[in-house]
């Protein structure tokens, strides 16, 4: 089950049907179940205390995901997360990017569930990576 909260700013005007729809589609593409995925939306100072009290990170960022998962990688499993995501680096970001505030949200809500599906972003060549599967899968809501 998906649940959307918020802390310190107002719930996005999101389709929360669609979205659990389009995650659960995304998830079946990969094996996986879409279980309990926790979206938290937040501004940019809760962000960043989160990522420096459990990452060590002392930087700002779009998404934070915790995976709450017990499978082994690559393995058919119900995908169990909490998805941090900093609206005011969305904003931030999409103005940066020539892209609206909406389709960036939507990158961003997926890419964090693309992290729980084991993709990552921080080697070599896997941005590139993450961003064909964030691209596959925002042509799903097409």
């Amino acid at each position: 089950m998906l649940s959307f909260q918020t802390i310190n700013v107002e719930m996005p005007a999101i389709d929360q049907k669609m979205i659990v729809a389009w995650v659960q589609a995304v998830a079946a593409s990969y094996g996986r179940v879409a279980g309990d995925i926790n979206y938290v939306f937040v501004d940019d100072e809760e962000i960043l205390r989160v990522n420096r009290q459990f990452l060590g990170h002392d930087y700002y960022t779009d998404i934070i995901t915790f995976d709450n998962g017990t499978a082994a990688p690559g393995t058919s499993h119900t995908l169990c997360g909490d998805l941090f995501i900093s609206l005011d680096t969305v904003r931030t970001n999409a103005e940066g990017l020539g892209a609206t505030y909406e389709q960036e949200l939507h990158r961003v809500i997926i890419h964090g569930v693309l992290h729980l599906c084991g993709l990552n972003d921080k080697g070599p060549g896997e941005r590139e990576q993450m961003e064909a599967a964030e691209n596959r899968a925002l042509a799903l809501l097409s």
